[in-house]
């Protein structure tokens, strides 16, 4: 799978960001839809920038969202919207008292566009990285309302947007597939009591949690919510103590496996998984598409119900607070006038991880019809089906 940067928050100088505008992905979606066609990925992660859609309060464009949707359906391209990728409407967050209900708003007026726009099933990510969010927004000052000692709030709001706006989804259409995404991490001991540790690591998991109604029952959670889960990882998903990421390439054997991250997780909730962003950049870009490709594949054999992995970005990025500066990721880097220029090594490194998936079909668990339907259409991937 390929993702699409889409986050629009405040930045730390108080700027808004828009990274479907930076990477002008938002012009350039049928072309970048067809650059991953060409490479047998045709399920994308995308979002709909909820600051750029609510022109008023209750007052909505879908226009251009509606753009990408028909791309997608001329190129048999399958979408999993995120409705609120770090970023608000101004003068709003996650403690006012007017967000839940203004999110509830968003979910039923998005669900009934896309009843109006697309025949295809919806899958919805009502919140990207709620644990990510609630720790960037309220005790890192990364974005309104540029909180400290607060996470745990802004966690508790959040999800109980997130809960109202399934439920609003649910009424307008049933059948549509919640994906929740969350961080997926690993916190090793730094001198702490193991018991200190344990809970720090728990942390992770407490917005699926509560949307899965198993935490903070009061919000009105269910586990029927947790539909298709998807963790994010990233190489400084692992650290020390406080804040010393453990280094990559791991030379000194001191990280824990994706693969025993991700049964771990799996056996937690025993819902399908898929690793929902994952990628790096520069020179590591290949070496660690072919590490987390070989630990998913172990994942596949042990059995477990696991979707696919999703390249995030696909197309280089700014950074949030630095929007001159680039990273050197995903497939496709940038030249100053936005046009997509192939990284060779990143792309002859995913066709060969490709190759060995489609000479394994028996990996991913599917029956056999599910296989013949996604091979007749010439997929060359795990499509969820």
């Amino acid at each position: 799978m390929g993702g699409f940067e889409c986050a629009d928050h405040i930045n730390r100088t108080g700027q808004r960001v828009n990274l479907l505008k930076e990477t002008q992905h938002d012009i350039r979606a049928e072309e970048d839809y067809i650059l991953l066609k060409n490479l047998g990925i045709l399920t994308v992660r995308e979002g709909i920038c909820w600051s750029e859609v609510e022109q008023y309060p209750g007052v909505f464009d879908f226009s251009e969202v509606g753009k990408r949707m028909k791309a997608a359906q001329k190129h048999g391209v399958q979408q999993i919207w995120d409705l609120i990728h770090f970023g608000y409407p101004d003068a709003l967050y996650p403690t006012h008292p007017h967000f839940a209900d203004r999110f509830e708003n968003l979910c039923r007026a998005f669900t009934k566009f896309y009843l109006e726009n697309s025949a295809e099933p919806l899958f919805v990510v009502p919140v990207n990285e709620i644990s990510f969010l609630s720790w960037f927004s309220g005790d890192d000052r990364g974005t309104v309302p540029f909180a400290v000692n607060s996470g745990w709030d802004m966690k508790y709001h959040l999800c109980k947007a997130a809960i109202q706006g399934i439920k609003a989804m649910k009424e307008e259409l049933p059948d549509c597939k919640i994906v929740m995404v969350e961080p997926l991490i690993k916190i090793h001991s730094d001198g702490e009591a193991d018991e200190d540790l344990f809970r720090k690591n728990e942390y992770q998991f407490e917005a699926m949690d509560i949307i899965g109604g198993r935490m903070c029952p009061e919000l009105g959670g269910d586990e029927s919510f947790l539909e298709i889960l998807g963790f994010n990882y990233y190489w400084n998903c692992q650290w020390r103590g406080n804040a010393n990421s453990l280094f990559w390439p791991d030379n000194n054997n001191e990280r824990i496996p994706l693969s025993d991250l991700l049964t771990a997780a799996y056996e937690r909730y025993k819902k399908p998984i898929f690793l929902s962003e994952t990628g790096h950049f520069g020179e590591g870009r290949v070496p660690w598409l072919e590490e987390i490709s070989e630990q998913c594949r172990i994942v596949l054999k042990n059995g477990i119900d696991f979707q696919g992995i999703c390249i995030y970005p696909v197309t280089d990025r700014p950074d949030w607070d630095d929007l001159s500066a680039y990273s050197q990721c995903g497939l496709y880097d940038l030249d100053i006038h936005g046009n997509r220029i192939p990284h060779q090594e990143s792309i002859a490194c995913l066709q060969k991880e490709i190759s060995i998936l489609n000479q394994h079909p028996h990996l991913f668990n599917l029956k056999k019809e599910d296989y013949e339907i996604t091979k007749n259409k010439n997929r060359h991937h795990f499509q969820l089906l």
